[in-house]
């Protein structure tokens, strides 16, 4: 039986095999998201702080060593748990480097803003000096924030003067947790409360683990509210799996004849848990086992079998409680019976690559029917197999693992490039997509 997956110089090969499926029990990474705030909040805090289960990809990575160059002592992310010292916040002699990470950039402008009377650089990877800082600097500048940047102020690198701040009730234009977050981070320093109202929420890990490290903060119906002035203290963090990687099994065991899969440990915030509830509606058996709550954050297994899917329509408030499972999901569509409208993700177009071009491009390689929208797609499922191609991943870690678990249940050998993009958030998948594949079960 030949093997399904083999590393080129150039990418990943895929060779499908009628006679292996996907089954067995699996961890995913540590969300990544939780990954970023713990570290922050750790060096903000009076006191140790803990982390288990951090996930230790490039991006969080990045967080760390930011972290590092301001003044503060982190042990090394590959530990089994990593121990945050917080020390002195100082102005580094260096560039601070985001890697790809906007989380990165975007909530270290909301730390550094306040640093009165201190200089601060920042800058990222090709990718990240393209993409949008503007919906972060304007709230951060109406606090009195002082940024200079490329583009008239709107694209890294980026150069901040510390200042002291005063708080803000700041209604966002858009539902963005990484909005959000910086400016709560701001308004932890200010002197009065700092309050900022989504037209529907977003994810909500920055308000759960800072009531966890103690600060005054509440938050409903898209409106949150931040009391300035709290000190933190240091806490132990459990990082929940990360739904966006788990993700990818979902569809995959959805879609792939004779899976059969358990996905331990995931966070199920809802905030995040769009992705589950789409798949649901399109008719795939999943279900959730052993729901309990760890450190503020609830967590399941997660089983998933193969299943027919149906088209769905997907817009609205649901979209940035699965904005990141988007690639993914248009797989999970392109091997739906009927047709599946995408609305409200215009977003999409300014992450690490324009994902509705990136996704409808590559598809339609695929021989996948797809219309693409300013804000959306419409993919046209299952009219007839997929067929093997040359993928472009555009360095997107989540292009290329969506089109890995699309070749994978194609016809025909695909060649995905470059393919080691998923180190920015998931450097085992391709381990963990070679250990699932098993024989077929007899019947």
């Amino acid at each position: 039986m030949s093997v399904p997956i083999q590393f080129t110089p150039a990418g990943v090969q895929i060779t499908p095999h009628p006679d292996l499926t996907l089954r067995g029990t699996i961890p995913v990474p540590g969300d990544k998201s939780v990954s970023h705030r713990a570290l922050m909040l750790g060096c903000l805090a009076q006191g140790t702080t803990r982390i288990q289960g951090i996930l230790a990809s490039a991006d969080p990575q990045s967080t760390a060593q930011c972290l590092r160059d301001l003044g503060h002592q982190i042990t090394p992310l590959t530990a089994p748990e990593v121990e945050i010292r917080p020390g002195e916040w100082q102005e580094p002699l260096q560039v601070l480097d985001c890697g790809n990470s906007g989380t990165t950039m975007r909530l270290l402008l909301g730390l550094l803003a306040g640093r009165a009377g201190q200089f601060f650089t920042l800058t990222g990877d090709d990718s990240l000096r393209r993409r949008p800082m503007q919906r972060v600097i304007t709230p951060l500048s109406q606090m009195g924030a002082q940024i200079w940047g490329r583009q008239a102020g709107t694209r890294a690198p980026l150069a901040v003067q510390g200042q002291v701040l005063k708080p803000i009730h700041y209604d966002s234009p858009i539902a963005s947790a990484q909005v959000k977050s910086a400016i709560l981070l701001a308004g932890l320093g200010c002197d009065g409360v700092t309050q900022v109202r989504e037209p529907v929420p977003s994810r909500d890990h920055t308000e759960r683990m800072l009531r966890a490290f103690g600060a005054d903060i509440t938050w409903e119906q898209g409106t949150v509210t931040l009391q300035g002035g709290a000190q933190l203290r240091g806490q132990t963090v459990v990082v929940p799996g990360d739904i966006s990687s788990a993700a990818f099994w979902l569809v995959a065991g959805a879609i792939t004849p004779g899976a059969d899969i358990v996905i331990t440990d995931v966070g199920v915030n809802p905030s995040r848990t769009g992705i589950l509830e789409v798949l649901e509606a399109m008719g795939a058996r999943i279900t959730c086992q052993r729901q309990r709550l760890v450190a503020g954050e609830p967590l399941a297994d997660i089983h998933v079998q193969a299943s027919p899917l149906t088209g769905v329509a997907v817009g609205g408030a649901l979209i940035p409680r699965l904005i990141d499972e988007i690639p993914i999901l248009t797989v999970a569509a392109a091997f739906a019976r009927g047709k599946t409208v995408i609305r409200d993700a215009a977003e999409l177009r300014v992450k690490e690559s324009d994902r509705l071009l990136a996704m409808a491009t590559q598809l339609n390689r695929l021989g996948v029917k797809v219309e693409e929208h300013p804000d959306g797609l419409t993919i046209f499922g299952r009219a007839q197999p997929l067929v093997g191609s040359e993928l472009h991943t555009y360095d997107d870690h989540r292009i290329a693992m969506a089109l890995a678990i699309a070749a994978l249940n194609a016809q025909g050998v695909s060649r995905l490039s470059p393919s080691d993009c998923v180190q920015i958030s998931y450097p085992q998948f391709w381990e963990t997509l070679q250990n699932l594949c098993q024989p077929t079960p007899t019947p």
